[in-house]
């Protein structure tokens, strides 16, 4: 780690490298993401090297970001360090104190109601959502938020009723096409999709997970279909639909 520390000063000093020295926070913000995602994108992978070499690269951008904090004295390293672990020795008193605790339904119970103390003790305006980032993608967030929401109580009885929700849903946008809005198709179709999260929820699944491997399923497909036409010398821009959706279906079976 320190020897990562002085690598990133070396970069940053007068006669490092002219490109990182100009870097700012808000440059650094997008490599942070597209490395995060990478970490991610690894872990779907099953790719313990790459795995490896993305949390690399996603703590060179976290320590490079660090030092351009510290260098303006806003906050250095062992400030994070230390930060980081008081916070999580405080949101573990069932570990590092004397809570007891009989589930892990009352361990999360438990860090909402220390987040809660800890925005009060810091006299930040009650906000439920204040949490949830902006940055986060908009299923995830959708899904974060509501689980909020039917936290205090402002949520369906059961799925059925969300279901339910969802055909209305499909209904309005139904209308929004035969009228030919293009304003109330795209809040209709939020509305599908804001609610679809609701449906993931009350069963139990991730939305963001699961829309991922819906798109990486069809990915797979798409490539054998595309694979199959170049194997018989057609190219996909002269391939019917009917050639193509005999292919897919192939893909399926093999899925």
């Amino acid at each position: 780690m320190e020897e990562l520390k002085q690598l990133i000063k070396k970069l940053r000093a007068p006669d490092g490298c002219p490109w990182d020295q100009q870097q700012k926070k808000e440059d650094i913000r997008k490599y942070i993401l597209e490395e995060a995602y990478e970490v991610v994108d690894s872990i779907d992978k099953g790719s313990s090297q790459a795995l490896k070499e993305e949390l690399g690269d996603l703590l060179f951008q976290i320590l490079f970001l660090t030092e351009i904090c510290s260098e303006s004295d806003l906050f250095s390293l062992s400030d994070v360090l230390d930060g980081i672990i008081t916070k999580m020795i405080r949101r573990h008193p069932h570990v590092f104190g004397n809570k007891k605790v009989n589930s892990v339904q009352e361990v999360k119970e438990n860090w909402q109601q220390i987040k809660k103390m800890e925005r009060k003790n810091k006299n930040i305006e009650e906000d439920l959502f204040s949490g949830v980032p902006l940055s986060f993608p908009a299923l995830k967030r959708a899904q974060k938020i509501t689980a909020i929401a039917s936290a205090y109580g402002f949520d369906w009885s059961k799925t059925q009723d969300v279901i339910n929700k969802l055909k209305e849903e499909i209904k309005e946008l139904r209308t929004a096409v035969k009228n030919s809005n293009e304003d109330e198709i795209e809040e209709e179709l939020g509305d599908i999709l804001f609610t679809m999260v609701n449906v993931s929820r009350f069963l139990s699944v991730d939305a963001e997970n699961a829309l991922s491997k819906t798109t990486e399923k069809f990915l797979r497909r798409f490539s054998y279909l595309t694979e199959q036409l170049s194997a018989r010398g057609i190219p996909i821009k002269d391939a019917t639909l009917a050639q193509m959706d005999a292919l897919w279906n192939e893909a399926k079976e093999k899925d």
